[in-house]
């Protein structure tokens, strides 16, 4: 079997490396353009492409892959059984999606139709889901919106955005390998998506980090945890940036405003949300590492009274 391999990030990297270890052609890699990265503004490979580089395949990088002739004329001359996309980063046109003989397979982290979009691992934790997974459809031209092909579920649990996004990674990996034979030899029998079942993951933004303290500390608790390790989830303190790594919910009721620092202690601060209490466990000050409240409490002093914000 051949395949061209299209993908972007750590994600699409650790499928790619899965891939590598059966007995695929993959004949092409196409992942998005080398970017400026960190402080230093050193021009870095994608993640998918740090993989292909280093296994000797093949790398196109086209800027727009819509409309693209020359990457087109490459494909269709390779002809290949499948094309793999993971987490590639932009819509693909129909002469590429009907270019493979067996056609275009897409390795989603949700479970379709819910949380279509470009961000489903932060969305399964900040919308309160407990279990998502992995879904391998037959992409269409539609967002996310192809027929499904095979499934794997998993508990979030207390996983955080960084440890879920890796779990999945391995669940897609794992998934995907065992479906490309069984969708080759036509076992497959593909089913349709209910829309009506669909819900959207949109693009997160650096700005949607920031808490909102009426909310509840459910609410804010999971918005800490998916957005670990980006954005973060911060709040404004003597007119700085406060990271809040890490937290948990009390059942205590409060009566202070919200955003309210009720209680100072080496166990965390508790800040007034949404009637009730948030201890937080883990900070990060500007310039400075994340660490445990205890250990920030050794050279810094926060005031009970202090409204965050």
């Amino acid at each position: 079997m051949k395949i061209v391999f299209m993908g972007t990030p750590d994600f699409a990297a650790h499928v790619l490396k899965r891939l590598l270890d059966t007995d695929y052609e993959i004949g092409y890699v196409i992942t998005q353009q080398d970017k400026a990265r960190d402080r230093g503004k050193k021009i870095q490979y994608t993640p998918v492409k740090e993989v292909a580089v280093a296994h000797d395949l093949p790398v196109l990088q086209p800027e727009r892959i819509r409309g693209d002739e020359e990457t087109l004329k490459a494909l269709a001359a390779y002809e290949p059984d499948f094309i793999v996309v993971v987490a590639y980063g932009q819509i693909l046109p129909k002469t590429l999606l009907d270019l493979p003989r067996l056609g275009c397979i897409n390795v989603h982290a949700s479970l379709l139709p819910k949380l279509r979009g470009a961000s489903p691992i932060q969305h399964a934790i900040l919308t309160g889901e407990k279990a998502t997974g992995v879904t391998i459809m037959q992409m269409a031209e539609g967002l996310d919106t192809g027929d499904m092909l095979s499934k794997a579920e998993l508990e979030i649990g207390a996983m955080n955005g960084a440890q879920l996004h890796d779990a999945l990674a391995e669940l897609g990996a794992e998934l995907l390998v065992k479906t490309l034979p069984d969708l080759g030899s036509g076992k497959i029998i593909p089913e349709p998506q209910d829309d009506s079942l669909s819900s959207y993951a949109g693009l997160i933004r650096k700005a949607d980090g920031k808490i909102d303290f009426s909310k509840t500390p459910e609410e804010i608790e999971r918005l800490i945890r998916g957005f670990d390790p980006w954005p973060g989830a911060f709040c404004e303190h003597n007119g700085k940036v406060l990271k809040l790594w890490a937290a948990k919910p009390l059942g205590t009721v409060s009566q202070a405003p919200n955003g309210t620092v009720v209680n100072v202690s080496k166990e965390g601060i508790s800040i007034s949300c949404g009637g009730r209490i948030l201890l937080v466990t883990e900070i990060q000050v500007p310039g400075k590492k994340r660490v445990r409240v205890e250990e920030y409490l050794k050279g810094n002093t926060l005031q009970i009274g202090t409204l965050l914000g």
